[in-house]
């Protein structure tokens, strides 16, 4: 266990994390109850390293990551190498409940099972503290003082020092920030050049096509009024842009993976980096979590930071993906 530190003001945590966050999805090996392997303890040694080496120093959990593994491989590294613990911002969601014999998949923000959660993700870390607890996915049964007071409870403990969301609109956070005195610094959601209803719902707003779009009116504008970092799970969209094979694909897809080519030609970058940096370019200052455990296409991604779109080629790519103009 890595010794504690006195709590970080809101402000300089923010300004402190890198503009990427790496996560830890693809550690530890198979989603499976085969034990942490010592090739899976290498590999996160190399990502770890990789990313701290290209500029990110903010590392994406959660509790349910390759069944726990993915925590347990990064932990075992801190072991090995606790000076790193300095160097980095860890956070780790909870709530999400796989199938057992009590029940089906579910949801938990009870306080036995978040402080339950809070322990484990610590022990399998290797680590007195996280900085950022995040809880995963609205559970419907969520009861407001009792959650409110089991995350004071683990802050005031020195186990976590910040909270966010995942998932949620900004009506479910306002209702939590109402009880909690500490503020939410963060929101994880899937937006990504594939996945448009963040950016749709803006500029259909009151046109009958707008309808079916599934994202909630005001997210971003509450994240951004409040500080609330987005951050952006899905960022890459699984590579669709970045080199997948798009044979098959849309034609909206085909022109925007050519688009993203030239673009990543004329800027002297990776494709990763014309795709991550349309998502930083966008006023709300859009966190990219990066999931890949490819050490070449981590440093791809970091490249997005030299990268400045200019209002029309931020355009194109979103007329492009959208496959038609604006309306």
């Amino acid at each position: 266990m890595q010794s504690k530190q006195r709590p970080i003001p809101l402000n300089q945590y923010l300004a402190n994390v890198s503009a990427l966050s790496y996560g830890c999805m693809g550690l530890g090996g198979d989603w499976d109850q085969n034990p942490v392997a010592p090739e899976n303890i290498i590999q996160a040694h190399q990502v770890i390293e990789t990313a701290l080496q290209a500029g990110i120093n903010l590392f994406d959990h959660a509790d349910i990551y390759t069944l726990g593994k993915a925590e347990k491989a990064f932990g075992q590294v801190l072991t090995e190498r606790p000076e790193l613990r300095e160097k980095m911002y860890i956070q780790s969601k909870c709530g999400i409940r796989f199938e057992d014999d009590a029940g089906p998949k579910r949801y938990d923000f009870s306080k036995q099972w978040v402080s339950a959660s809070v322990d484990n993700i610590l022990t399998r870390l290797n680590t007195e503290y996280i900085d950022t607890l995040i809880l995963h996915r609205p559970d419907p049964l969520m009861e407001l003082d009792e959650i409110a007071d089991t995350l004071l409870q683990v802050k005031n403990s020195g186990k976590v020092r910040h909270f966010g969301v995942s998932n949620m609109h900004h009506h479910q956070m306002a209702y939590l920030q109402s009880a909690l005195d500490a503020p939410l610094v963060a929101n994880q959601i899937e937006i990504s050049l594939a996945k448009l209803d963040w950016l749709e719902e803006g500029i259909m707003a009151g046109n009958p096509e707008g309808r079916d779009i599934n994202f909630t009116a005001g997210k971003l504008e509450y994240c951004r009024q409040h500080n609330v970092q987005i951050q952006a799970w899905g960022s890459l969209a699984q590579g669709l842009f970045t080199g997948r094979d798009v044979t098959g694909e849309s034609k909206a897809v085909q022109a925007t993976c050519r688009l993203v080519s030239k673009l990543a030609e004329q800027y002297n970058v990776p494709t990763e980096a014309i795709v991550l940096a349309w998502l930083m370019r966008h006023p709300v200052r859009v966190q990219p979590v990066i999931g890949t455990t490819s050490l070449e296409r981590i440093k791809a991604c970091v490249q997005a930071e030299q990268v400045q779109l200019t209002r029309e080629e931020w355009y194109q790519l979103y007329e492009s993906a959208r496959g038609h103009e604006l309306p």
